[in-house]
Order: structure tokens, then sequence, then C-alpha cells
């Protein structure tokens, strides 16, 4: 049985969903802040990934009053000098869906050549105590190109039109616990996980 929580310092059920996976039999329960009725909004003004999720790490872990994780994450095509980047949940509009942010993409690497398609999906991970302290600060990334058509029915974001591995399969097409095992958010899911394992096993100890 999980001895501790941590609250996911988001609002977004697919991230729940995917950091979920990846602590699953882990002593560490992770949370929904709806779970325990905490509701805060973060204004996401940071210039880097890294500094968006210190942002939402240390706002939920002071609303909530308990160790938060969070983690900002983007697409970055090296064809469009590293766009959508933070913007990547902004990329076609406040109010813009998956689908219109990929057409968008698809939009602007028209006639772009395979070659010229490369990208990566980066994640930041920001681990702050219940004082809002930062205790823990990671990157990863996944290498990948972008397609010339949206694929696969798993995931969210961008993952329909992200090609990964040696094959031709987007992340989209991926199942759960496969795409958890290479993408940006499993690595730093895992590496979270392992930070605060051992933290808070010391601090029972």
């Amino acid at each position: 049985m999980p001895h501790a929580s941590v609250v996911l310092a988001s609002g977004s059920v697919h991230k729940l969903a995917e950091f979920q996976r990846v602590f699953d039999g882990s002593p560490i329960a992770l949370v929904s802040p709806l779970d325990l009725g905490c509701h805060c909004a973060v204004d996401e003004t940071g210039a880097t990934f890294a500094a968006n999720a210190r942002l939402k790490a240390v706002a939920y872990a002071r609303a909530c009053r308990r160790w938060a994780l969070a983690d900002d994450s983007g697409l970055e095509v090296d064809a469009l000098n590293g766009a959508p980047g933070v913007r990547s949940n902004r990329f076609a509009g406040p109010d813009a869906t998956d689908d219109d942010r990929n057409t968008r993409v698809l939009e602007l690497l028209g006639g772009v050549c395979d070659d010229r398609r490369t990208a990566r999906y980066r994640c930041a991970v920001a681990i702050a105590n219940p004082d809002g302290v930062v205790n823990y600060e990671s990157e990863a990334t996944v290498e990948g190109v972008i397609g010339h058509a949206p694929r696969g029915d798993g995931g969210f974001g961008y993952d329909p039109l992200f090609i990964v591995g040696p094959g031709d399969t987007t992340m989209a097409e991926l199942p759960g616990i496969a795409k958890d095992v290479i993408s940006h958010r499993g690595q730093g899911g895992r590496a979270a996980r392992a930070y605060l394992e051992r933290v808070l096993a010391d601090a029972e100890s």
C-alpha cells in the first residue's frame, strides 16, 4: 500500500494517466489535485520548459500543502526553429484542440522533405516540497520526425504526428506501456519516482 501521496501539478487527465502508469507499484501514490479538492491556476509565463515546471510545482505544493510533481512538456521542430516549444499547448490559439494544433504543424511543414522534419519531445520535471521549495529538477528528450498525416488513436497532443524509433510508428500508435518506456514523460517520471521514493522513505525512517 502507498505510504505517501504526491499531487500531480496538472488538471490534465492524460498526463495523470501517464504518470500514474509510471508510478504503478510504487509506495508513492500520485494523486490528482481534484481528488484533494485543490484548485490552482498557474500562469505559465516561463521562457523555458524548466521555468514553467518550477512555477507549477511551487504553486500546487503551496495550494495543496503537500509534495507536488510538475512537468512542462512540448514539441520542438527543427524546421520551425524549435516551435511550437513552450507554446505547444497554445500553438494554434487558446481554444485550439489537439487536432487544431496538429493541423497547424502540418500546414507549416507543407513541402518540407522528410530529412528536414526532425523533431523532439522535451519534458522538464520539477518537484517542490509542501513549503513550495523546489527540491528536484530534471529534463528528458526523445528524438523523432514529424509525419505527413496523423496516425493512431492513443496518446494525446502531437503524438499522432511524432514518429519515433527505427520504424515508422507514431507515439499515438504505441500501447501506453510501450510509449512510457521511450517517451520524454516516461523518462522524466521514472527519475522523479526514484527521487521521491528515496526522499520520502528517508523522511519516514
